[in-house]
């Protein structure tokens, strides 16, 4: 079976919800509009699902999802619909995080958290699922490119190399770590079953790959995968 790409998935505002595409550029900096604002307090920390010194645990975000459309971007939480600048939508998301944030564009920091672009197999999701019987679907990690396999962590064993994706060729930088944002649910998403844990047990902690752009292009679903 060749390795073609299954699902894209793009993230405008970092940590809510995405948006799947049928097609996308991909750009020096990753999918373009991927993860490009993020849900900032007045520390410059931005929400997440952890506490570090660049991230702030913040898990209403996660009921929040956002859509790109021609004219920008639009969030959607419990309490409506905005589009990003519009006061009210800073407002509401201060008011259900308990503290004074706005979303804003990239700037000096890149938003991502290491590599341009996240890809997995469908069949490390398989395993996954069914050596530790969990739901794993493949949004709770967040990916930017799921693609169908038949060998387990597959894309584990191209760090270092460089592939393409139909117009775009993508080094593989390093697998990714993951953090307890895989275990709390999201709109869409249940996360039925822990699976930081075993993860932590048996794969370092570790699933995915990140890569960044080499060549940029465009990338459909559908693109083989050439390594």
């Amino acid at each position: 079976m060749s390795l073609t790409v299954l699902t894209i998935y793009r993230y405008p505002v970092k940590s809510m919800g995405g948006e799947a595409l049928d097609s996308v550029v991909v750009d020096p900096r990753g999918l373009a509009g991927d993860r490009w604002f993020a849900v900032e307090d007045g520390d410059g920390r931005l929400a997440s699902g952890k506490d570090s010194r660049r991230f702030r645990r913040r898990d209403p975000v996660f009921d929040h999802y956002a859509r790109t459309d021609p004219t920008g971007v639009t969030v959607t939480g419990p309490d409506g619909t905005w589009r990003v600048g519009d006061p009210a939508l800073d407002a509401s998301l201060s008011a259900v995080m308990g503290a004074p944030v706005r979303v804003t564009p990239e700037c000096d920091v890149p938003h991502q958290d290491a590599g341009a672009v996240s890809l997995v197999g469908s069949a490390t999701l398989r395993w996954c699922a069914q050596r530790w019987g969990i739901d794993a679907d493949a949004r709770r990690l967040r990916p930017n490119i799921v693609f169908e396999s038949t060998e387990p962590f597959i894309e584990e064993g191209w760090v270092g190399r460089t592939i393409r994706v139909g117009g775009a060729a993508l080094r593989v930088v390093e697998r990714v770590e993951r953090c307890r944002m895989i275990d709390v649910a999201q709109v869409g998403v249940r996360a039925e079953g822990a699976w930081l844990k075993p993860l932590a047990a048996e794969r370092d902690m570790c699933a995915a790959v990140y890569a960044d752009v080499v060549t940029p292009g465009r990338v459909t679903v559908g693109d083989t995968i050439e390594v």
